[in-house]
């Protein structure tokens, strides 16, 4: 049965659930594999899940930079960025009713554009890591 609520324990199911398939996936598996060792894993979670709880949930508990630790990510290119969003958006509209699939997607998208554009489309950022 899909989530008909968005709450912090169906985010945090969501991710779970999310992540699980970007650890085995084929393209971005290997990324996160070199940069997260199995047991910083439960550490790395908590953060997303307050990372996803202050953009969704308004919570205020993420108080990191994700576009600087994502500059530190040695041979990261657009195409992990558009498997990351497909796995995301899939996983979503399997856990969550339509409505709210589509409110975290369309997030994940902004999100994930912002990034992209640092990360790719500034020439002044190139070469520069977290």
């Amino acid at each position: 049965m899909k989530q008909t609520e968005l709450t912090e324990a169906t985010l945090a199911a969501f991710l779970d659930a999310f992540y699980a398939r970007v650890r085995h996936d084929p393209l971005i598996g290997p990324v996160f594999a070199e940069k997260i060792p199995d047991e910083a894993w439960p550490r790395h979670l908590a953060t997303i899940r307050d990372f996803w709880s202050s953009v969704l949930l308004k919570t205020g508990r993420y108080k990191g930079n994700p576009f600087g630790r994502h500059l530190g990510i040695e041979g990261i290119a657009p195409a992990h960025f558009a498997r990351w969003l497909g796995l995301f958006e899939e996983t979503a509209r399997e856990v969550f009713e339509p409505e709210i699939a589509t409110e975290i997607v369309e997030r994940a998208h902004r999100i994930g554009d912002s990034l992209k554009a640092g990360l790719f489309f500034r020439p002044e950022m190139r070469g520069v890591r977290a």
